[in-house]
């Protein structure tokens, strides 16, 4: 019988618990014989006296098996259960083009998403876009679709690391989210109760990543590559630019239009640069540590062929069709998605390249817009966000649009004009690009 005080204490003082304490912690969480109070004294004492490797490992799979562990061997399906997780950030859809080609390669992908947090775009919102998809369904049909379609993105089940969410409720109101290891238990619980063979983090470096510094994204990347494998997840990470949009979008339906022409292919840019590398470089490891193609040159020849084929589009309809959605919403999505009242530009203020862009602040832009959340209770206006946004290094004339404002009224947008003007430097040299991938974590 362990005491709770002494395991507080314990952390408190620096010393490494060990993983009967840390499983007696979360056991005790779940039947409230730990109350907030001293949940919160653990939170904060892990946020300052940290965990080792160790540690998080046995916090992370105490999680995992404080609910259901999802078990797929039971349905023998013909290929490996993956699934990829993203830090967040601005104009991210990598997710919905990600799980289709995924399967379109064999691939099957139960991706637990999640929704938007502070100026980050949540994957769960941007389906809630879609009028009828269901990212809520229960396990039965959760389990039906990924066997029949290969892939089906919803959100966190109440039965999956209830943990997890009542920690994550703690640590929202104390300032503990920011812990690294704290971060790494809540990413991997979930994804370990998902049931899965190996799994590829996107972890987001820049101006619109939830880490604020490159070395704090890096640190993040390591713990969950080094807990993932050390908890028996196969686990790569790749750590990604986010010094500005992904996507030349942000917004929930605009960028569900977006994902739809990437997929079939249609518009005048329908895969722009860095939204195609990243997402090529995210499903190319995962066909890898799937054991789905020998190598990366293998892995990126299969994924082209799913695009230009219409196989990846096809199980994207597919999918949203089984969950609930419009079965036409590739050939019809201006039926079905909201779209907006008020479009207006924000035009540059000077002429030059565009040398910086504050990712965050167009984020926080779509939020005030309403795209967005300020308090969880929040409702989303799914029609409104940015569309068409300059690129990095782009040239730019005096009065050219740096994007296009989608909102309820005249009045917010004007506002969001000004928040987009101010987010964008402008000078007379074009300074060098970003990387858009900095780095490759792979499981020793």
């Amino acid at each position: 019988m362990f005491l709770t005080q002494e395991i507080i204490r314990k952390k408190r003082d620096g010393v490494a618990l060990s993983g009967a304490e840390i499983a007696f912690f979360v056991r005790g969480m779940m039947d409230d014989s730990i109350g907030e109070g001293q949940i919160a004294a653990f939170a904060m004492a892990v946020f300052f006296r940290d965990m080792t490797m160790d540690e998080r490992v046995a916090l992370t799979l105490a999680m995992r098996d404080s609910g259901r562990v999802l078990d797929w061997r039971a349905f023998d399906l013909p290929g490996p259960v993956l699934d990829k997780h993203s830090t967040g950030g601005v104009g991210d859809v990598v997710s919905l083009l990600l799980g289709p080609l995924i399967a379109a390669c064999g691939g099957f992908v139960p991706m637990i998403a999640g929704r938007g947090l502070g100026h980050t775009g949540g994957t769960v919102d941007k389906f809630d876009a879609i009028p009828g998809y269901c990212t809520a369904p229960g396990n039965d049909l959760l389990r039906k679709v990924v066997r029949e379609v290969g892939v089906a993105i919803i959100g966190q089940s109440e039965q999956l690391a209830p943990a997890d969410k009542r920690l994550y409720a703690i640590r929202d109101v104390t300032a503990t989210v920011e812990s690294v290891a704290l971060i790494t238990a809540s990413i991997l619980s979930k994804k370990l109760a998902a049931g899965l063979d190996a799994l590829v983090m996107d972890v987001k470096v820049g101006s619109g990543a939830f880490m604020p510094t490159h070395q704090q994204s890096l640190a993040l990347a390591r713990s969950i590559v080094a807990v993932g494998n050390g908890a028996g997840l196969r686990t790569a990470a790749l750590l990604t630019d986010m010094n500005e949009s992904l996507a030349p979008c942000a917004g929930n339906a605009l960028e569900v239009r977006c994902a739809i022409d990437y997929l079939l292919g249609r518009g005048s840019n329908p895969r722009p640069a860095r939204l195609h590398q990243v997402t090529l470089a995210l499903c190319a490891e995962m066909l890898v540590q799937g054991g789905l193609a020998a190598d990366e040159v293998e892995a990126h020849s299969k994924l082209i062929a799913a695009l230009d084929s219409g196989q990846a589009a096809e199980r994207f309809a597919r999918m949203v069709a089984a969950l609930g959605g419009p079965a036409d919403l590739l050939e019809q999505p201006e039926r079905h998605l909201a779209a907006a009242p008020f479009i207006v530009a924000a035009p540059a203020l000077q002429a030059g390249f565009v040398n910086a862009c504050d990712c965050r602040a167009l984020g926080l832009a779509v939020v005030g817009l309403g795209g967005g959340r300020r308090r969880a209770s929040d409702g989303i206006d799914f029609a409104v966000g940015l569309s068409d946004l300059v690129s990095l290094g782009q040239a730019i004339a005096i009065g050219q649009p740096l994007a296009l404002v989608h909102a309820r009224t005249k009045e917010a947008a004007l506002a969001a004009v000004i928040e987009i003007q101010i987010a964008h430097a402008i000078g007379d040299i074009n300074v060098a690009p970003n990387p858009v991938i900095y780095e490759s974590l792979l499981p020793t």
